[in-house]
């Protein structure tokens, strides 16, 4: 196929495009590198089946140039911002990267005749839970501006599927980890300890618990879900088995990276900042259905990750 991928030079971005690629199809990848790093896709330049743009998806004109001229099958939109706490303190920034680039996909989707698309979403359109949630549990209630534009997102997609005759893959991602990370507890705690190695300063109260996936294993679970028949709309949850608290992860990057009288502080609290959800799961039982699931644990997640890190650089 000849697809579309958007936020190509992100971290989850990056790894869909090497995956894709390996599939024998045909790629554009754009970004505005407002997170996404030219380093991750720089192994790509020269391959003839890729080709890489800087554009911003909210600039309309140059997507529907782009569209026009390339003739895309499908689009794999990942361009956003996912940077939770930036998004709480710029309250627009998650309004126009997350919510209105998806609705300009949309439309220069519609306007150029494309009709399959995989977006990604996340577990923050929920909110708060005590249970391991499914696709279609509720009620919906973010806590935070990323989960509100992500969900308002989803309610576009689901318009443009029903009404318009797209044909939609809502994927809500975990907490994804790996190398080619560009923001993240594991990104933070390195960033931190290179800077500073006496101590390592962690928000909230370190027992913040999630499940982690390794982003191998995600991207085996979105060409799991791609590769169902098409439907108007299907939606899937994906996660890795078991759960990681922050204490845990900056014990493991300590031992990668600081020494042994590095000390860890915490600044209290049950959340790590204001529209963090602390402590969620989910019921993955739709998209294991379908024969999917994580070749690594939470914990064996994140340990690979923070190795990969250590040998290969972010």
């Amino acid at each position: 196929m000849h697809i579309l991928v958007t936020g190509a030079a992100g971290f989850i971005g990056s790894h869909l495009c090497d995956r894709l690629l390996s599939r024998g199809h045909q790629l554009v990848g754009i970004d505005n590198l407002h997170l996404g790093r030219m380093r991750n896709i720089e192994h790509l330049s020269g391959n003839p089946a890729f080709r890489f743009e800087q554009l911003d998806c909210l600039d309309a004109s140059g997507l529907d140039r782009l569209f026009k001229a390339a003739r895309f099958e499908a689009v794999f939109h990942l361009a956003a911002n996912s940077d939770i706490a930036a998004g709480n303190a710029d309250r627009g920034l998650d309004l126009k990267l997350n919510q209105l680039t998806t609705t300009g996909i949309l439309e220069a989707m519609h306007l150029n005749g494309v009709r399959r698309l995989f977006f990604s979403s996340t577990s923050a359109v929920f909110g708060e839970h005590e249970k391991a949630l499914a696709e279609d549990d509720g009620p919906l209630q973010p806590i935070s501006f990323y989960g509100a534009s992500k969900l308002a997102a989803e309610a576009f997609v689901s318009v443009y599927s029903h009404t318009l005759g797209l044909r939609g893959v809502v994927f809500r991602f975990p907490n994804v980890v790996g190398e080619r990370s560009t923001h993240g507890a594991i990104f933070d705690f390195i960033e931190k300890l290179r800077k500073d190695k006496s101590a390592l300063h962690v928000l909230g109260d370190g027992r913040q618990t999630k499940p982690y996936l390794y982003v191998a294993d995600l991207i085996d679970a979105i060409e799991t879900a791609w590769a169902e028949p098409e439907t108007a709309l299907a939606v899937y949850n994906a996660a890795g088995e078991g759960a990681t608290s922050v204490k845990e992860i900056a014990e493991t990057v300590i031992a990668h990276f600081g020494t042994p009288e590095t000390k860890i502080v915490y600044g209290g609290g049950a959340r790590g900042w204001p529209g963090d959800v602390p402590r969620f799961s989910y019921n993955t039982a739709k998209l294991r259905s379908l024969g999917w699931s994580p070749k690594h644990d939470s914990g064996a997640a994140v340990r690979r990750s923070v190795e990969a890190i250590k040998a290969n650089g972010f």
